[in-house]
């Protein structure tokens, strides 16, 4: 992977987080009451969003490294 498409990569995970976190305080307050936690905001699915991105980043890019990649023909 070329650094420019690494670069365009990490630019296009920006908004994804923010979308990400949006998602997870819809979820949070439609099955609160099924879950049992009480609904939270933005900021605190924010923060609830980063832990999680922490947390499962290595371990995709571990996976992501521990598969063989595809070769293209051309």
């Amino acid at each position: 992977m070329s650094v420019v498409s690494a670069f365009f990569k990490l630019i296009a995970a920006g908004p994804m987080f923010f979308v990400s976190a949006w998602l997870l305080m819809l979820f949070a307050g439609a099955t609160h009451a099924d879950v049992g936690i009480a609904p939270f905001g933005y900021l605190t699915s924010m923060v609830v969003t980063i832990g999680l991105w922490l947390t499962l980043a290595p371990a995709v890019g571990a996976a992501a490294k521990s598969t063989p990649s595809k070769k293209s023909a051309s």
